[in-house]
């Protein structure tokens, strides 16, 4: 059953998280703002970071561990295991500060994810379900378009987008919870600051089940360091789950413009049909 469900991660994940980083040897915490850059601007006055972009460690395995599924399972098979960053730089010792309860729930979910007895232990990614915020800026790649007034995000997995508004304007009632949550965003200088509330938690951190509740609010920023590296930075608040805020960042450089094609998750794919069958005894 193991070797089962590895080789359905491996089908449904290799080919999104197995593209070699564009920069060898880059890590999580590399890379500076130069002094005197300055970015060029949008009609409206934004600093311009339209284009195509992509995570240099890609991959949604675990947020502790930056690889992807598909690297995952190389080290199953070769059994040789490689130090990869994490993603969190703080806490400094790289690990997400859980609240008792909650490292033991997130270990319980590691545990199982493997073999599963419930549906809720298959990953919300593979299950074709919205990643969500933060999840979908380590996914591989996303396109920013800037119209006046917002900041758009699209991605060609999931038919996943976002929409930013820069006007001030309030969140949407707390009674609304939504995948992605609901993102207010403003300028800093060169950076996007985007405050996103209103997440309904349905979705994980990453395949080994690490997760916050709806009651997160999570702070991005989207730093421009040159005109083709972005750090990606993300705060989690979440007193119920958490013992204190934290942060991951996750560096993104830009890809040449190409076209994104219609991606269909399940299409086809026969072997999850045989693993849902496992709950409908």
């Amino acid at each position: 059953m193991r070797l089962h469900r590895t080789m359905m991660v491996l089908g449904l994940s290799v080919a999104l998280f197995s593209h070699p980083a564009t920069l060898l040897g880059q890590t999580e915490e590399s890379g500076s703002p130069p002094v005197s850059w300055e970015p060029a601007r949008t009609a409206d006055g934004q600093p311009d970071m339209q284009g195509v972009w992509r995570p240099v460690n890609g991959g949604t395995q675990s947020v502790e561990r930056s690889l992807s599924s598909g690297q995952y399972f190389e080290e199953l098979v070769t059994g040789i295991s490689e130090d990869r960053p994490s993603r969190v730089i703080d806490p400094a010792d790289g690990r997400i500060p859980y609240q008792p309860w909650a490292a033991a729930l997130q270990q319980d979910l590691e545990a199982v994810y493997e073999n599963p007895t419930r549906p809720e232990h298959i990953d919300t990614q593979t299950r074709c379900l919205g990643p969500g915020v933060p999840r979908l800026y380590y996914f591989p790649r996303f396109r920013i378009l800037q119209p006046a007034g917002s900041v758009v995000f699209v991605w060609d997995q999931y038919h996943s987008y976002r929409v930013v508004p820069l006007d001030g304007r309030s969140h949407v009632s707390p009674r609304i919870k939504l995948w992605s949550g609901d993102g207010r965003g403003r300028w800093e200088g060169n950076t996007l600051v985007v405050e996103t509330a209103n997440l309904n938690a349905k979705s994980r951190l990453d395949v080994v089940g690490n997760f916050f509740s709806d009651q997160a609010r999570i702070l991005e920023r989207f730093i421009l360091i040159d005109p083709d590296t972005i750090h990606y930075e993300a705060t989690i608040t979440d007193p119920t789950v958490f013992t204190r805020p934290w942060t991951m960042r996750v560096v993104q450089r830009r890809e040449p413009e190409q076209e994104f094609w219609e991606y269909a998750c399940h299409e086809g794919e026969r072997d999850a049909a045989g693993t849902a069958s496992q709950f409908s005894d």
